[in-house]
């Protein structure tokens, strides 16, 4: 297989990564996404990893609502480590993975049994050799710009095939710099999409049921994430103070904002974003 393109990312683009990255080793779950808590969790003792587990279940389901009856063949764009794949595949679909890491590659292929094609690319470099009932953007659509969402769907669905995007998005359109201001501004995407031949079928904002999982993702840094960092940092001053003294100037010079701004993640979700599921339609008159 030939190697994919060297891909640059930007900076908060990789800063989300780690926050990924983070977010799979405390689940521990087939699934990388926020999830939907069907009842809000009242008070904040309730939410648990386990209630986080059950509201990721409960998302894959409600994906599934917005996928019209006649689909047979989907392409998972940002597949991420397979988990709505798998959930597909289990369900009659035949389903394909896309994303651009060998890491994902390894971890799709082994949370669908190798029962599922992955191709590893880029979305705006990837050449379909036939077309699709329906493309999943499930909270991948943050990582390519609008046009290349629509113009590279419009190209590779069967006439009248489907787009199916979840993700958070961008209400406030000043909303430009900070760990949530990849996401695509609402209106712009909704553009990008009407303009290349696509219908809106059916919205719906489900903002507030994942905000538990941010909140959740927030007290468990605060709990341990930043405790650790601070009894390590103490170890640090004890055993070699000149280290702790440059890594604190470290700390303090380029780390400090990104703390106190994902400690404030929920907060900035509320003032500048939304998170919609949107289905849409490819006209019939357009071919891929």
């Amino acid at each position: 297989m030939s190697q994919p393109k060297s891909i640059e990312i930007s900076k908060v683009t990789r800063y989300q990564n780690a926050a990924l990255n983070y977010y799979l080793g405390l689940t521990d779950s087939p699934y990388l996404h926020y999830g939907y808590w069907k009842t809000l969790p009242v008070p904040a003792e309730e939410l648990t990893i386990a209630r986080l587990r059950v509201a990721q279940q409960a998302y894959t389901d409600k994906l599934l609502d917005f996928i019209p009856k006649d689909i047979k063949t989907v392409l998972d764009v940002g597949c991420g480590i397979g988990g709505n794949a798998a959930y597909l595949l289990d369900r009659g679909f035949a389903v394909e993975g896309l994303a651009p890491d060998p890491f994902q590659q390894q971890r799709f292929l082994q949370c669908t049994g190798d029962r599922a094609i992955f191709h590893l690319t880029r979305f705006e470099d990837f050449k379909a050799t036939h077309f699709y009932d329906l493309i999943l953007f499930s909270e991948s659509s943050q990582y390519m710009s609008a046009v290349d969402i629509a113009k590279g769907a419009a190209t590779a669905l069967n006439p009248g095939g489907y787009v199916l995007l979840a993700d958070m998005m961008r209400s406030d359109v000043n909303y430009t710099e900070g760990m949530f201001s990849n996401c695509h501004v609402v209106k712009e995407l909704q553009i990008a999409l009407m303009q290349a031949g696509f219908n809106v079928v059916k919205t719906e904002d489900i903002s507030a049921h994942i905000l538990p999982t941010i909140d959740l993702y927030v007290d468990t840094f605060r709990r341990f994430g930043l405790n650790t960092m601070i009894y390590v940092a103490d170890l640090i001053a004890i055993a070699v103070p000149p280290v702790h003294k440059f890594l604190r100037w470290i700390f303090r010079r380029w780390f400090k904002k990104l703390v106190v701004e994902g400690l404030e993640a929920g907060q900035l979700f509320e003032e500048h974003l939304c998170y919609e599921i949107q289905l849409w339609q490819l006209s019939k008159s357009d071919e891929g």
